[in-house]
């Protein structure tokens, strides 16, 4: 049995600047560390529980209809799991957002329909509301897409410890679009995010936690 690692929501925001993946630059990481490693103690399983939850981001931003969409409304009392990404990243973002959904279609049909996967673009210049609504229907319809101001966005990413710098091009000319790759799940009872995955969380393993988070209990 794996150990459940528990950590401060103000531990893994002072970490979130070094846990940064550059998608679209080759698969190259920037800054390896993560919040684990602040805290000295190997990853032993794909969950890492915070006793100070982070309180839901106060972000109004656009969906895929084109609609205003306020997160901490439309997601409240609900188990929600928030990731900032984008589109055009070629490797972490589509993998993580697949493995939820191949983990999601485990769950009784119920539960499906209770699950809120909200996907937050960091690159809202490519990331209209229709090309986001396109990408995000190939991994799974019920899937919510954000897009708006980058301001907007990168506040509310940092309100949960998500680090987000404005896209940038590589020595080839190719667009890569910085940003903390962890997921972060909020309990259906207090709207708290409690437990984080990070880049390498398979959906095997969220498979086995879903079912828990959806109940706001501990995996």
């Amino acid at each position: 049995m794996r150990n459940r690692k528990a950590v401060t929501a103000l531990a893994f925001a002072a970490a979130a600047a070094l846990a940064l993946s550059a998608c679209g630059s080759s698969g190259d990481k920037a800054g390896s560390s993560s919040v684990a490693d602040v805290e000295a103690s190997p990853k032993t399983r794909a969950a890492t529980v915070l006793d100070q939850p982070f309180t839901k981001p106060n972000l109004v931003l656009t969906d895929t209809n084109g609609k205003e969409y306020d997160l901490r409304e439309a997601t409240k009392g609900k188990p929600t799991l928030i990731y900032f990404g984008y589109t055009h990243c070629p490797d972490v973002c589509p993998l993580t957002m697949s493995n939820i959904s191949i983990a999601k279609r485990d769950l009784p049909k119920a539960d499906q329909e209770r699950l809120q996967v909200v996907f937050v673009t960091t690159d809202p210049e490519r990331d209209t509301p229709a090309s986001l609504g396109k990408w995000l229907t190939a991994q799974d319809p019920t899937f919510t897409g954000l897009t708006g101001d980058f301001p907007a966005i990168q506040a509310g990413a940092r309100q949960i410890g998500i680090g987000i710098e404005p896209a940038t091009k590589d020595k080839n000319g190719k667009p890569v679009s910085m940003h903390g790759a962890q997921v972060v799940a909020f309990s259906p009872k207090t709207d708290g995010g409690y437990v984080l995955y990070g880049e390498d969380t398979t959906a095997e393993e969220y498979a086995k936690d879903l079912p828990k988070l959806i109940k706001g209990e501990n995996p």
